[in-house]
């Protein structure tokens, strides 16, 4: 489980072929990964992941520059792979990387950990698009369009995943919500870089879902219009 509050970003060094239509992906970060073994979890863009392999210092003999959050931890250099299968690859966005593209990295959350954002399970349910992008004073405004089958769990003032962050939903027009990107946000993370029809991964509330399937195995929730039958 994440929250959504991005901890780092790192610098992908490479995306390379693996087997059985898999890829491996390397990442360059100076965020501390000694608490997360080896089969244990980070998440990439909002994408859970399993870390194959860690490494120290250089890779491939180069070595990525990385943008760092304010808040510095581990303060060294570090590598790690993740192998992406067919699933990830056709779900999200993260076979589209290429080597310098910058992405949000949180690890797991830990029982007694503060709660910062929302519940966030790091599994994509669908590739948005943005749509446009507005500067509100020191703010930004991104409007992104869900696939169809997101929008019954949209709702104003609820919470969305863009590409593992946190963000409160302002406005709904049918598929497409606005959120609101503040300083801090900008300049912690690379939403701030996302343009007219840039692909993003989006992971809708899981209380949302859980509530839909309950309505739906009891026979209260149409999911096609996404509306409460009411009388039964």
């Amino acid at each position: 489980m994440f929250t959504g509050i991005i901890e780092a970003t790192g610098t992908v060094v490479d995306l390379g072929p693996l087997r059985q239509g898999a890829r491996r992906l390397r990442v360059a970060t100076e965020l501390s990964l000694a608490a997360v073994p080896l089969g244990g979890s980070v998440a990439v863009n909002g994408v859970c992941l399993t870390v194959v392999a860690k490494s120290k210092g250089k890779s491939n003999g180069r070595t990525a520059s990385v943008r760092r959050v304010p808040a510095r931890e581990g303060g060294r250099l570090c590598h790690f792979d993740a192998d992406l299968g067919p699933e990830t690859l056709a779900a999200t966005t993260l076979g589209g990387l290429r080597p310098q593209a910058r992405v949000h990295l949180e690890r797991p959350l830990r029982l007694g950990d503060p709660l910062g954002g929302h519940l966030v399970a790091g599994h994509v349910d669908g590739v948005g698009e943005v749509t446009a992008q507005r500067p509100l004073g020191e703010t930004l405004e991104l409007e992104v369009a869900a696939p169809r089958s997101l929008a019954p769990y949209l709702a104003p003032k609820g919470s969305i995943t863009i590409d593992g962050v946190s963000l409160t939903i302002n406005r709904i027009r049918g598929r497409t919500f606005s959120v609101t990107l503040i300083p801090h946000t900008l300049a912690v993370t690379a939403l701030g870089s996302l343009r007219e029809k840039s692909p993003v991964n989006l992971e809708a509330d899981l209380l949302a879902k859980h509530v839909a399937r309950l309505l739906t195995s009891r026979g209260l929730w149409d999911e096609r219009p996404g509306r409460v039958r009411l009388g039964r």
